[in-house]
């Protein structure tokens, strides 16, 4: 049975998504810009024609739902594909709002179309993740990558784009986790109810293609003082949206609150430092690599742990 084992990093956007201008094909409602994140990894194998269909992740069965999105990733891959067995597995929390998914999904096409010997493209592969987690259509690409929001109905144009490669800007993410566990509200869920009932949902996506010029300005010229604001606000925004819907959806914890606050001392200091936040209580903090100790020192006593993260690669085959 052919059998391939792939490789992705999980990635954290610095120009938020949140919410979808086509559910069923996954199509984001804004643009985004993300970073590609090592040394966190989630590794995949795909066995292709095994006797039945199974899915276990970090080593536990999966739950129907965890398997449902993946057969119906392999289903769109290749239809009628034969039985696969796919073992998944992160070395970092999985559902906690630190992208298990995005690496996740990324792995698995990887992985799937090597083993099922699928001569598919770049841009198919993306596509095929996005339609089963937005974000893994970044996790594809190294280093910094644009996902546009696309013009075509059929989503082909909205894809995780590479602007800038790993080695392009020696910045570090710091990321405090707060908590390890699954969050109580799902993205997809929190995205419907943030479109469907927060009155700032509009004027926050009304602002983000603008948002994303500066950031990718900023890039090009390595501009941190430029590019960390923009990063900031993006999240805060997206939070604040959340905050207004109803019901309100609150990721925050009082120890991402507490590091919030760190980070704004951190700056008052001297320090170049920005959070930003996805969907759940973590915080990230990019800075210049130069900077990562001090700030991970400075937010080590209000978290559970504190990892320091570099600008990854793309997803790959490894065995």
């Amino acid at each position: 049975m052919p059998t391939a084992t792939a490789r992705a990093h999980p990635n954290i956007a610095l120009c938020k998504y949140w919410g979808k201008r086509d559910r069923v094909l996954n199509l984001p409602s804004t643009p985004s810009l993300s970073l590609t994140l090592a040394p966190f990894t989630t590794v995949t194998q795909v066995t292709w024609g095994a006797p039945g269909d199974r899915f276990e992740l970090d080593g536990r069965p999966a739950t129907a739902e965890e398997a449902r999105k993946v057969w119906d990733t392999l289903d769109r891959l290749a239809p009628g594909r034969p039985r696969c067995q796919v073992e998944s597995r992160n070395d970092f929390p999985t559902a906690a709002g630190l992208a298990s998914s995005a690496s996740g999904f990324a792995a698995l096409v990887v992985a799937a179309a090597a083993a099922g010997g699928l001569e598919l493209s770049s841009s198919a592969l993306a596509v095929s993740a996005r339609r089963a987690s937005g974000s893994a259509t970044r996790s594809l690409q190294g280093g910094w990558v644009h996902w546009p929001v696309g013009e075509r109905p059929d989503g082909l144009d909205s894809h995780g784009v590479a602007v800038a490669p790993p080695d392009w800007w020696d910045v570090r993410m710091v990321v405090a986790v707060v908590a390890s566990g699954p969050k109580a509200v799902g993205s997809t869920e929190g995205m419907v109810r943030t479109e469907r009932t927060s009155p700032y949902y509009a004027p926050w996506v009304a602002q983000a293609e603008g948002e994303l010029a500066a950031a990718l300005a900023a890039l090009r010229a390595r501009d941190l003082s430029a590019l960390g604001p923009v990063v900031e606000r993006s999240a805060l925004r997206m939070h604040a949206s959340m905050w207004a819907a109803d019901p309100p959806i609150v990721y925050q914890a009082p120890a991402t609150l507490a590091a919030l606050q760190a980070v704004t001392r951190l700056r008052a200091s001297g320090v170049a430092a920005w959070a930003t936040m996805d969907a759940g209580p973590n915080v990230k903090v990019l800075c210049a690599a130069a900077d990562a100790p001090a700030v991970a020192g400075a937010l080590a006593h209000q978290v559970e742990t504190v990892r320091i993260l570099h600008p990854g690669g793309p997803a790959e085959v490894v065995a």
